[in-house]
């Protein structure tokens, strides 16, 4: 497996797979593919980095993070299906620790409570409960 930093021309590359990865983790995010896009762009230009996870050239995953004071915030993480439980996951948060983070002492991410493939995988990589995000919605609140 390789790993290569993403630059605004991958933009469409990352979009794709956010849109898998909302569709994944059952995220309320509507966003189209147009507008994911340009999202992606936005974030790569302004305070987010990405990595593509490639095999044999072919990207099957990314992360999209962006360094804050105290942390490393981990704002999406995501290998194709077809390409998961072959350790990639496991394989690039090890990459990442080692190579990209290896100043940050702490790593944050968010998991929907619904999303427990996600929250197993991460609880086996290492990482530990540390909050729940609650809220409350009104149904006709404008």
């Amino acid at each position: 497996m390789e790993f290569r930093l993403c630059t605004t021309e991958d933009a469409i590359v990352l979009a794709s797979m956010n849109q898998e990865l909302i569709r994944d983790e059952g995220h309320r995010n509507r966003m189209t593919l147009d507008e994911l896009t340009s999202r992606m762009k936005q974030f790569l230009q302004s305070e987010y980095e990405a990595v593509l996870f490639l095999v044999d050239d072919c990207p099957v995953g990314y992360g999209l993070y962006k360094y804050e004071p105290e942390w490393v915030y981990l704002r999406q993480f995501f290998v194709k299906p077809d390409f998961r439980r072959r350790g990639i996951g496991r394989e690039a948060t090890k990459w990442l620790r080692e190579e990209v983070w290896r100043q940050c002492r702490r790593v944050r991410l968010d998991v929907l409570v619904g999303n427990c493939d996600g929250i197993a995988f991460w609880r086996a990589v290492g990482f530990e409960d540390y909050c729940l995000t609650m809220e409350l919605e009104w149904p006709n609140a404008d």
